[in-house]
Order: structure tokens, then C-alpha cells, then sequence
């Protein structure tokens, strides 16, 4: 691992500290979750950095999804 520095408002750390207790976690790894989350992987294909942005709200979406894509077939 590499060690960085970085500067947090007192509000931001407090923030920080709360939900990397109540997640169990310490801080440093709250921030590389963080962080995963925004700047993903560079070895994967680059559509894999949308993979999960979207969600239909529907637990059935994955059988209308070609419907969705390519219109009603008739």
C-alpha cells in the first residue's frame, strides 16, 4: 500500500468517523470503499464502469429487457 495524506473539514472526518464505526470498518478502509466506488478498476472492460448505475426498480426487469432495448416485438 502506498500512504497519502489528505485534509477533511471537521464536519467531513466526523462524518467519516460515524459511518466507518457503524460499519465496523476503520477509516482508511471507509475511504479505499469510497474511493473503489468512484474510480473503479482500470483491468476490466470500460462498460463495466456503468455496470449497476441504473435500476428499474422492477425485480422482473431482466425478462423485459430486450423489449426495452430493441422495442416490442410484434
Amino acid at each position: 500500500m502506498i500512504r497519502t495524506q489528505i485534509s477533511l473539514s471537521p464536519t467531513e472526518y466526523a462524518a467519516a468517523k460515524r459511518e466507518a464505526a457503524r460499519l465496523g470498518i476503520s477509516l482508511a478502509e471507509l475511504l479505499r470503499r469510497s474511493l473503489r466506488s468512484v474510480v473503479p478498476p482500470q483491468d476490466g472492460p470500460q462498460w463495466m464502469r456503468y455496470a449497476g448505475m441504473v435500476s428499474s426498480g422492477s425485480a422482473r426487469a431482466s425478462e423485459s429487457v430486450d423489449d426495452i432495448v430493441y422495442g416490442h416485438k410484434d
